[in-house]
């Protein structure tokens, strides 16, 4: 009886040996899957850090390119206000000498007018000039056919004459003022042809700072176009970067979880290797008894 039930005993002890076996057999079977997932689950993590390390780069070459195009653009901001500076310049000085060019024309004007009141003054004297000479001519033909009356009009021939002398001083005074004025009417008219070619050029001059500043405006809106786009695709990046940290921690996390089953799995192998070794002497003690 006590045999057989030995024999009982170590039947069920062989079928419980059997069946923790068995248990080890699938336990080490699903550790394998689970080692299997985590090297997968890191060289997952590996690649996402390599991609992330590309990323990184690409962001920072970004970055950089966005300094460079942020200072080009600030300097063709301040290019433009210097331009604009010149501009209102220009312009301020094209005012000033279109009011110089004003005044020229309403002095030259007056000067004309002046000329030809002394032109007139000049015709006048000519003719009074005419009529005294025709004078004198009677009076010499009178002191001819008349000698007696020499006494009586030789002082009005001195008086004609000092006339005469007084008008020619004062015509030949006329003539030099007219000429002064016509030198003076040239000197303004040479001054009215510098101020009008200055007035021209500065009208060239405007026109390529027109032009120039056209071009920046253009140039300045295709940078901020390029800009805007940068920084949209900076943001795309960044938030793919920060998607990418949070499933990197999400298999950090895993990895740890696994760890931490791994590390609870072994102890249950160790304690199950404890119990089959206590079994083990179990059977070997009960094998001694026996026999």
């Amino acid at each position: 009886n006590i045999i057989r039930r030995q024999r009982q005993e170590l039947k069920l002890l062989i079928a419980e040996l059997k069946d923790r076996d068995r248990e080890l057999n699938d336990m080490v079977a699903v550790h394998e899957r689970h080692i299997q997932a985590w090297e997968d689950d890191r060289q997952k993590i590996l690649a996402l850090a390599e991609r992330c390390s590309l990323l990184t780069g690409e962001l920072n070459e970004r970055n950089a390119l966005i300094k460079s195009l942020t200072k080009r653009l600030k300097f063709l901001e301040s290019q433009q206000n210097d331009s604009k500076i010149t501009l209102e310049n220009t312009q301020q000085k094209f005012k000033e000498l279109t009011q110089k060019v004003t005044d020229s024309s309403v002095h030259c004007q007056a000067l004309e007018e002046k000329n030809q009141s002394l032109h007139c003054s000049i015709l006048e004297l000519s003719a009074k000039t005419g009529q005294l000479q025709a004078r004198e001519q009677e009076l010499l033909t009178m002191l001819q056919l008349k000698d007696k009356a020499l006494l009586e009009t030789t002082d009005q021939i001195t008086e004609v004459t000092s006339k005469f002398k007084t008008l020619e001083g004062a015509l030949h005074t006329a003539k030099l003022e007219e000429f002064s004025r016509n030198r003076e009417q040239q000197d303004l008219k040479l001054t009215l042809n510098d101020v009008l070619f200055q007035v021209n050029r500065m009208k060239d001059v405007l026109a390529e700072k027109m032009k120039e500043s056209s071009k920046h405006q253009e140039e300045i809106s295709h940078l901020k176009h390029e800009n805007g786009c940068l920084r949209s695709e900076l943001i795309l990046a960044v938030e793919e970067a920060q998607r990418k940290d949070q499933l990197y921690r999400f298999a950090k996390s895993k990895q740890v979880r696994m760890e931490k089953e791994l590390s609870s799995l072994q102890q249950v192998c160790v304690k199950q290797q404890r119990d089959l070794h206590f079994l083990h002497i179990n059977l070997e003690n009960s094998q001694d008894s026996r026999q």
